[in-house]
């Protein structure tokens, strides 16, 4: 069962949230106070809208009863000036709205574009312990709500709120007594807002789990579909996704049950509340402590005083919502960026380090591709050691291959020479050059990698190639191409490079993404090759190709091989053999066979690689 999504809820620090989603709208300060100067105006052209029927009809209707040709002049500007204010507080609850869709879309622009990059900044090791889907919904989910409260929420919390205060205002300067009838509603209503909105809140957050869920659980047998039919998983699938629809069906009627009946309960109690207030206001009309305007436009209040509360309770729970969803955002955004501390730095035109020494001058390393391992211990659990004691050296030109189980520490010992992490013990050289002292970015530039597992982007067949080295030609990318015996397939697809590949490229086959992979990192032109199982996916026949057109890349190059198939290692300079982090033999081929230890029980099918 795939684990339901977190983060639904309520914000941890509301006026820290606050602050900080007003620190990304700082550039929009007039717009904002225009903005808001319009909810003023049109809430308040609504109340003085309202206040006019008490003078229409004290003035001009009453007087008008009983005469034969009355003068509707007065009447008609003042029906005028009426209908001006109504269109005018249109106009600003507009232009507010306008205003904030501008400012929201801005501000959502600077958040995605700071959470991207922070995602950029990020080590390798934040990614293995959140789920793409986890991280997925900041951009999707979490910036939608924030996205509804900049927008539209939080002009509806506004305009609701100054409605509310001017209409109660207006009420007890027209009547005092009616208003604390209106009161008394006023609490069986926020009551009933409270107890049927609280329960839609909970039952919509279930609702948007199960729905992560759902949609994460279809994401992943849509993605698994062959393992699925292979195994004949089929109806464990069904019921699977039966009970996770199932969550979902519970919870969204619910949450729409209890969402349904809240306006007809409003409504019903404003009806209530207006039939109370009206038959009151009649009796003190008739007993002469109040004008019929009065009365009329007391009213008119009544009704627009509880829709705005209703509001209010539903704009609360976005608002809570969205605060909640922001919160997540900026604790992704606060999370530590991947440390570089490295000073020293490549000059690529020389293919020189520059080594910054104590007296101000820089020291000039030739760039060779010797790495060196010294006593290095490394973990990713302090509880549970990946590599003990290692120390290899390889030198410029050589090829290294690490052969082992899975989990004796092969992929680890590539990681560390791209700093993807960082050592608990020792030290690993580049060129003499403590690689902890050298800047990520110049380091990672000399390194290329093909893994077992190929990434396409979507673009053409050149763009995935050319992503090795932006800057290639596209005569350096048939080269590569032509290299890694890619060129060949290239030709036949539809538009050659220019085919365009979707979906990590699943237009191919496994071996012709894999061939990719290595044009790649062909054209990248690196000091330092790694091959993680580069040839895992290929054929006999394509892999002894590809073995030729290597040949002639690793020349001059520092190579470092994974390999499960040993007859892949056989002309490798030095052959590391790990167990359990630790190296056990060394040396190459021919010497190896002769020592008779574990690589020789592996190479004759005495064990097995796992």
């Amino acid at each position: 069962m795939p684990p339901k999504p977190k983060g639904y809820g309520k914000p941890k620090n509301i006026k820290q949230t606050v602050l900080r989603i007003l620190s990304y709208i700082k550039g929009y300060r007039l717009l904002m106070l225009f903005a808001v100067v319009c909810i003023i105006f049109s809430a308040a052209a609504s109340i003085a809208g309202t206040y006019f029927l008490k003078p229409l009809i004290n003035n001009y209707i009453l007087p008008f009863i009983g005469q034969q040709n009355p003068d509707l002049s007065e009447f008609i500007t003042a029906l005028s000036v009426m209908g001006l204010i109504y269109l005018l507080g249109a106009a600003a609850s507009y232009t507010s709205s306008r205003i904030m869709l501008v400012i929201s879309t801005g501000a959502l622009f600077k958040i995605r574009t700071e959470l991207f990059n922070k995602m950029q900044a990020l080590p390798i090791g934040f990614f293995d312990t959140h789920t793409h889907g986890e991280l997925m919904s900041r951009f999707t989910s979490d910036t939608d709500t924030l996205r509804d409260l900049l927008s539209s929420s939080l002009t509806q919390f506004i305009s609701s709120f100054i409605t509310v205060t001017g209409v109660f205002t207006m009420m007890i300067i027209l009547s005092p007594m009616l208003t604390m009838l209106v009161m008394v509603m006023v609490a069986v209503m926020i009551f009933a807002v409270g107890t049927i909105g609280g329960k839609s809140g909970m039952y919509f957050r279930q609702q948007q789990q199960a729905i992560g869920a759902m949609n994460g659980y279809i994401e992943e047998m849509m993605e698994g579909q062959k393992v699925v039919k292979v195994f004949c998983y089929e109806d464990r699938a069904k019921d699977q996704f039966d009970q996770l629809n199932g969550n979902l069906c519970q919870a969204a009627t619910r949450a729409h049950t209890f969402a349904n009946i809240l306006m007809p309960t409003m409504g019903n109690l404003s009806y209530i509340n207006y039939a109370l207030t009206a038959m009151f206001g009649s009796m003190m009309a008739i007993a002469g402590r109040l004008d019929l305007g009065t009365v009329a436009a007391f009213l008119q209040y009544t009704r627009s005083f509880s829709h705005p509360i209703t509001q209010i309770s539903q704009q609360f729970n976005a608002l809570l919502n969205a605060l909640a969803g922001a919160e997540r955002i900026f604790n992704l955004m606060d999370e530590l960026p991947e440390a570089d501390p490295g000073n020293v730095t490549l000059d690529r035109e020389k293919n020189m380090w520059q080594v910054p020494q104590t007296d101000g001058g820089t020291k000039l390393v030739p760039l060779q591709g010797k790495i060196a391992f010294s006593h290095v211990f490394f973990h990713y659990k302090p509880d549970k050691p990946v590599l003990r004691n290692v120390s290899l050296t390889a030198h410029p030109g050589q090829k290294i291959a690490l052969v082992g189980s899975t989990g004796a520490g092969k992929t680890s010992i590539t990681n560390l020479i791209n700093r993807f992490f960082d050592i608990a013990d020792g030290s690993i050289t580049y060129d003499g050059i403590n690689i902890q002292d050298i800047r990520k970015a110049d380091l990672r530039g000399t390194l290329s990698m093909v893994l077992q597992d190929t990434h396409l982007f979507t673009g053409t067949v050149m763009e995935n190639i050319r992503y090795g080295r932006l800057d290639a030609t596209d005569e350096e990318v048939m080269a590569a191409a032509k290299l890694s015996n890619a060129h060949s397939f290239i030709q036949h697809l539809p538009d050659g490079y220019q085919t365009v590949l979707t979906s990590d490229g699943t237009n191919l086959s496994q071996g012709q993404r894999q061939l990719l992979a290595i044009a790649r990192a062909a054209v990248a032109n690196p000091t330092v090759l790694i091959l993680d199982e580069a040839t895992s996916s290929i054929d006999t026949r394509t892999e002894l190709l590809i073995e030729r057109g290597m040949d002639q890349l690793m020349q001059g190059r520092t190579v470092f091989i994974i390999a499960h198939r040993l007859s892949t290692v056989r002309n490798a300079d030095q052959i590391l053999v790990l167990e359990h982090g630790q190296i056990i033999e060394q040396g190459n081929h021919e010497s190896l066979l002769a020592q008779k230890g574990k690589y020789y029980q592996l190479y004759n099918g005495m064990f097995e690689l796992d």
